[in-house]
């Protein structure tokens, strides 16, 4: 089980849950206001933990952060010789009891 309130990255005084990204059952939900670089760090922490990453977007501004996050966190993982690739997915979710839908990006070594 992951502590979600582990730092974002070693450079980092901030908490996962004081950034514009939202852990929830863990899937790490961006948001257009998000910074990449934040949720860049959280990605690199999860995987470091887990191996794998699954972010969570819906509209234009929050899949633009989701996207340049995941490129930045490439950086973060590639000195310790890891190569981060990303799958896109729709997926459907319910949101105040409407429909929508969603991107998932499910981020891992290649």
């Amino acid at each position: 089980m992951i502590n979600w309130r582990n730092k974002v990255d070693e450079n980092s005084d901030e908490d996962i849950e004081e950034n514009s990204e939202h852990i929830d059952g863990g899937i790490l939900k961006v948001a257009a206001k998000s910074n990449p670089k934040s949720v860049a760090g959280a990605i690199a922490n999860v995987f470091r933990k887990e191996g794998k990453v699954v972010l969570q977007a819906i509209g234009a501004g929050a899949i633009n952060q989701a996207v340049k996050a995941i490129a930045i966190s490439r950086g973060y993982v590639a000195s310790s010789g890891v190569d981060l690739v990303c799958i896109p997915a729709f997926t459907d979710i319910e949101i105040n009891g409407e429909e929508r839908t969603a991107i998932k990006f499910i981020v891992m070594s290649k």
